[in-house]
């Protein structure tokens, strides 16, 4: 007998009372058209409080408990909490220039630092590449090595080339791409269910 479809309006799942604003909360985004579709869990001191689900995942398509989503630039902060774990490991001197880990980096005025806090100034690839090359990180890494920055390094702010950056400097310090160092010291640790091919490519 197949499974009926859950209504789209109603929030899925189980909360503890704490959290029922939670619920409240995303009953309303559903039913008011802010959210089309969406899930929120919250882990506090290790327990799972809540694990709520609702809405559509696309036109027709419930949002299941499994559903899976992009999750864009939240791998920021994995990959960044990856290298400030090495730092505080003693890996990596956050004063450093990202060459001193990345022999091929070529511009030694671009510290750990502005790597991590956005502000290095490669902001970009300045030689075209496709979408098969984007994802090629060993290959769309060096190019960025090889480049100039945009910018003076610190002066200014970006964001698409960081998790190319950050995995660039992790396998320089380690040998191993960043989300592998993210299973090894964080994810396993805490026992996050996160794939590690999601840090894979964390430049949106």
């Amino acid at each position: 007998m197949t499974a009926p479809t859950p209504d789209p309006h109603t929030v899925q799942g189980v909360c503890a009372p704490a959290y029922e604003l939670l619920r409240d909360r995303l009953a309303r985004n559903l039913s008011s058209g802010a959210d089309l579709g969406a899930s929120v869990a919250v882990v506090h001191d290790g327990d799972l409080v809540a694990d709520l689900w609702g809405g559509e995942a696309r036109p027709g398509e419930a949002w299941q408990e499994d559903t899976i989503v992009r999750v864009w630039s939240v791998t920021k902060t994995m990959a960044s909490l990856t290298a400030l774990v090495l730092a505080d490991r003693g890996h990596l001197d956050l004063d450093a220039p990202v060459a001193d880990y990345w022999p091929s980096f070529a511009d030694e005025r671009v510290l750990v630092r502005h790597l991590l806090s956005h502000t290095s100034g490669m902001s970009g690839w300045t030689e075209p590449l496709s979408t098969e090359a984007l994802l090629d990180l060993p290959l769309a890494n060096e190019m960025l090595a090889r480049q100039e920055p945009w910018f003076e390094p610190g002066s200014g702010y970006h964001m698409v080339s960081y998790g190319h950056l950050v995995d660039g400097l992790v396998r320089g310090a380690t040998g191993k791409p960043v989300s592998e160092v993210f299973a090894e010291l964080i994810a396993r640790s805490r026992c996050i269910p996160m794939p590690t091919t999601a840090i894979r490519c964390s430049s949106g």
